[in-house]
C-alpha cells in the first residue's frame, strides 16, 4: 500500500490526464503485490528443523577426503558457492558479493550444487559419517 501511494504521489501532477484514477491506483497496487510475490524471499518459510546439518570432519580423515574429492568433481562456480556458503559459513549476500553475482543466483547454484554432491556421495557419506 505504501509503495502504491508513493507511485501515485509521483504522478499526482499528471492525474488530470488519467481517465480513471481509481483504476490506475488499483493497477499499481496489483502489480506491486505481484512483484513482491514473485520475489523468492517472499515465499520462504522457516522450518522446525534444518534439512542439512553441518558435519564436523576434523576427526575423520576418510570423511574429509570423500568430501574433498566430491567437491573437486563439481564445476568451479558450484564448488565456490558450496565452499563459501557451507565451509566458510558465509551468508547468501556475502557469497553473492564475493562471487559478483546476485543473491538469487547464489541460492539457485547452491541448491543445484548440493543436489550434485548428494548424487555423487550417495550412501557413502552416511557410511563414512557413521564410522
Amino acid at each position: 500500500m505504501q509503495e502504491t501511494l508513493g507511485r501515485l504521489f509521483a504522478v499526482w501532477g499528471r492525474m488530470s490526464r488519467i481517465d480513471n484514477p481509481a483504476g490506475y491506483a488499483q493497477t499499481i497496487l496489483v502489480r506491486t503485490f505481484l512483484t513482491h510475490r514473485r520475489r523468492r524471499s517472499a515465499d520462504e518459510r522457516p522450518l522446525g528443523e534444518l534439512p542439512d546439518r553441518p558435519v564436523t570432519t576434523d576427526g575423520d580423515p576418510a570423511l574429509r577426503l570423500a568430501l574433498l574429492a566430491a567437491l573437486a568433481r563439481l564445476p568451479p562456480k558450484d564448488r565456490a558457492v558450496v565452499v563459501l556458503r557451507y565451509w566458510e559459513d558465509r551468508s547468501v549476500e556475502e557469497t553473492a558479493e564475493a562471487m559478483r553475482v546476485s543473491s538469487a543466483a547464489v541460492r539457485t547454484r547452491s541448491v543445484r550444487a548440493l543436489a550434485k554432491l548428494r548424487e555423487q556421495l550417495g550412501g557413502s557419506l552416511a557410511e563414512l559419517a557413521a564410522l
